[in-house]
């Protein structure tokens, strides 16, 4: 069941944890903290095996976190990758403009006995719209180094 929006997702997670009695926290847990990731198997109702992990280990929350990708989002990063020679990336942040307004990441987490546990799913374009979003920030820091350069 690969599909290119995870908004229907997002919701029918929502539902099935609201139903489980627990609540949510509108947060991202990031790559700087240490996290256990569940390896879904490409089961796609691995979610709920992972909510379900979460009520018996008696959490009273999960973290949940979504990307919708923008127009601005996705204007500034083609704006960046114009200022450099990176053609095929170029290219593929033009092509990612077909999914303005789609959800392309969830993430669900939560905290016991002191390991951060995740569950993220991503389609496709959000995958390659990272990884062109990786590309514009190492422009970012270039741009920065050679500005830092000059002024010594």
């Amino acid at each position: 069941m690969r599909t290119d929006d995870l908004h229907n997702l997002k919701d029918d997670m929502t539902a099935f944890i609201e139903g489980h009695g627990m609540r949510r926290f509108p947060g991202y847990v990031g790559d700087e903290v240490v996290s256990i990731q569940w390896n879904d198997d490409e089961n796609p109702e691995a979610w709920k095996d992972f909510v379900e992990l979460a009520k018996a280990a008696n959490v009273p929350f999960l973290t949940m976190d979504d990307m919708v990708l923008t127009k601005e989002d996705l204007d500034f990063l083609i704006d960046r990758l114009q200022d450099g020679a990176y053609g095929d990336d170029l290219e593929d942040a033009r092509w990612l403009r077909t999914y303005i307004g789609k959800t392309g990441f969830v993430q669900l987490g939560f905290a016991h006995q002191g390991a951060i546990f995740l569950y993220e799913v991503s389609t496709e374009w959000y995958d390659r719209y990272q990884h062109v979003l990786d590309t514009a920030e190492a422009i970012g820091g270039l741009l920065i180094e050679e500005d830092d350069e000059n002024e010594d």
